[in-house]
């Protein structure tokens, strides 16, 4: 099989390893809308899901691996095109590693803090309350939602720029990419809202923006299976 063909499927399977375990969170999880519930409520809904929604939770972080040899792939391939792809490849990379080392805080982090929380008393409920915002602003703001988010909008903008001036993919998903980098960005607002509460915050940025992405990148994934060219 060309290269190009394993590159495109590659970015297929990342992109439903991410939305199958995130369309099941939101179905057991109710993520990430509890996000928004007191922490007490988070720790113990988190417990009451036991081994099934940590290795949820583990899946939905390394399932999109897939994604990080498809981008290196589709750098090597955009190199000639334009000097700006080894750096936005590098970015891309950064972007996907920073959001899963953040997603798997949920799997080797909050379960002993939601353990903890569920069998303590109440100084060990309150310092495993205190613990989770800490680990939760940390890992899940700074380096998955803003870093990681952030570095991948990146990457889908310069991306899209560069097969636009190329004229590589159809204009509908030139469209799609910057629509999707746009809205995913404004997602942002979110984390600024959690240490500036007057922050402007549209709720389902986030949900729509990463929806977009991956449809993209399905998009992407079979316009390069389809494709006469290799790389």
């Amino acid at each position: 099989m060309k290269t190009t063909k394993i590159t495109g499927l590659l970015f297929i399977l990342g992109a439903l390893g991410v939305f199958i375990p995130y369309t099941i969170l939101t179905i057991t999880f109710d993520y990430p809308d509890i996000l928004r519930q007191d922490v007490g409520v988070v720790l113990t809904k988190f417990h009451e899901g036991g081994t099934s929604l940590i290795l949820t939770w583990w899946l939905f972080a390394v399932l999109g691996l897939p994604m990080l040899v498809a981008y290196k792939q589709l750098g090597k391939y955009l190199e000639s095109k334009s000097e700006s792809v080894s750096w936005l490849t590098t970015i891309g990379i950064i972007g996907l590693v920073t959001q899963m080392i953040g997603l798997l805080r949920w799997t080797f982090v909050v379960p002993i803090l939601a353990d903890n929380y569920y069998s303590g008393n109440d100084v060990i409920k309150e310092v495993s309350k205190a613990m989770f915002q800490v680990v939760h602003q940390y890992g899940g703001v700074v380096l998955g939602e803003h870093l990681g988010q952030l570095f991948t909008i990146i990457w889908v903008i310069g991306v899209t720029s560069v097969l636009q001036k190329n004229k590589l993919v159809a204009s509908w998903m030139i469209w799609l990419g910057y629509g999707a980098a746009f809205i995913y960005l404004l997602a942002q607002a979110e984390l600024f809202a959690t240490v500036i509460p007057s922050f402007p915050v549209w709720d389902m940025a986030g949900f729509i923006g990463s929806t977009l992405w991956l449809i993209w990148l399905i998009a992407l994934g079979v316009n390069l299976i389809r494709t006469k060219k290799s790389f």
